[in-house]
């Protein structure tokens, strides 16, 4: 059995035990969500390094939500400086500046994104966006997260931010499989993440259509009528939302 062979058995035995352990609260979070968008709020994503992957899975997506705002900075992502940006996540001071721009109000959701659940910016995000009448989703590894200390001045992880935690049943760590030398490879977080998020869309727009509100969303821009379908939308939300147009 080589590498790639453990690596889908493990994702297929971590998806298969997410869903089992995290179904009742990717409902909640389809209902929150639902909610938000029924009421005119914004939905949020945030995530720094790897997470910022996530923050932009739902994000302009074909058969996506349109009132998706990913809250993104490049000093915060991975594409500048890799290195630079382990340490920029653990600034404090971003966390105003990134909501002067993004301006979490009540009646929003932001759903914050990190593995560890231990750096500074995430966390005190979702606490000041909780804090402002936002209802806050944390996906997160709680195995990860239960072991390690936090790195911000509240001493505050991730799961202990916000009104709903789902986990991504990641190992300390995240990589799945044990190589020879001994070292960890095959993470799962973003691919577990991105089947709980796109589980949780699907849903949003199933309640919407039972409950008959509007949710906006995205077709593929390279099927026919795609471009027209969509440039509809950036013109409704060019204007709140940074970056779609």
């Amino acid at each position: 059995m080589t590498a790639i062979n453990i690596y889908f058995d493990n994702l297929k035995e971590l998806i298969d035990r997410t869903f089992e352990t995290q179904k009742d609260g990717m409902e909640k979070a389809a209902r929150y969500i639902a909610d938000c968008f029924r009421d005119g709020g914004m939905l949020y994503t945030f995530g720094t390094g790897h997470g910022h992957l996530l923050a932009l899975e739902i994000f302009y997506r074909a058969g996506g939500m349109a009132r998706v705002c990913p809250i993104l900075d490049k000093k915060l992502m991975l594409h500048i400086s890799a290195a630079g940006s382990t340490l920029e996540e653990r600034d404090e001071t971003w966390v105003p500046k990134l909501l002067e721009k993004y301006p979490i109000k009540k009646g929003d959701v932001l759903l914050a994104f990190s593995n560890s659940g231990r750096n500074a910016v995430p966390v005190l995000l979702a606490k000041e966006a909780r804090e402002r009448g936002a209802v806050v989703i944390a996906l997160t590894s709680m195995q990860h997260s239960g072991v390690v200390t936090s790195r911000n001045r509240l001493n505050l992880r991730l799961f202990e931010t916000a009104d709903l935690v789902l986990d991504n049943g990641g190992i300390l760590g995240d990589a799945c499989v044990k190589a020879a030398d001994g070292a960890m490879v095959g993470p799962t977080s973003t691919a577990v993440g991105a089947a709980i998020l796109q589980a949780i869309v699907a849903r949003v727009k199933e309640l919407s259509l039972e409950e008959k509100f509007e949710a906006d969303f995205f077709k593929s821009s390279n099927v026919d009528g795609g471009d027209e379908w969509n440039n509809r939308l950036i013109e409704k939300y060019q204007d709140i939302i940074p970056g779609l147009n």
